[in-house]
């Protein structure tokens, strides 16, 4: 597996993914319609962005997105295919954005995660510092905000 900076033509491959991901954990689809403006990927964001593409036998399988804004970084995207989510590319793509952090001098990334991955920041050593209150549809959601403190490149998790 390749990971690599992302190409502005590739927008909309991204919000695809991203698209499939959220619909993995089976949210009614008027939902993601809904969070569908949250979940696109421009060019103008990849250009604005840190945002990286894990490729396998030429196709995109998932990506991240590191947003620096106001002293604050924040893992604004990590998405997989479905299809490949559980086979490590989580993981890999993570460790490639802490080490992307530490390049840029990042001490700690902050993660508004849905709550279905929660687990998987937290095995990767996220702490919870808080949460998000949202509604939809009348419904409230309380996301988890999580931080992962940058260690030495040596000590990230594989």
């Amino acid at each position: 597996m390749l990971i690599r900076r992302v190409n502005v033509e590739e927008a909309a491959t991204l919000t695809e993914i991203a698209l499939a991901a959220k619909r993995h954990w089976n949210y009614p689809e008027r939902w993601i319609e809904l969070w569908r403006e949250d979940l696109t990927i421009t060019p103008e964001f990849i250009e604005r962005h840190e945002v990286f593409v894990a490729i396998q036998q030429n196709k995109p399988i998932g990506f991240y997105a590191l947003v620096i804004s106001g002293g604050r970084t924040e893992l604004d995207h990590l998405w997989v295919l479905p299809e490949r989510i559980g086979k490590g590319i989580g993981r890999r793509l993570l460790a490639h954005a802490l080490d992307r952090a530490a390049a840029l001098n990042v001490a700690t990334i902050e993660i508004v995660s849905d709550p279905n991955a929660e687990s998987f920041y937290l095995k990767a050593g996220a702490v919870r510092i808080g949460e998000v209150f949202s509604i939809i549809e009348g419904q409230k959601r309380l996301l988890p905000r999580l931080a992962i403190d940058i260690p030495n490149t040596g000590d990230i998790p594989k």
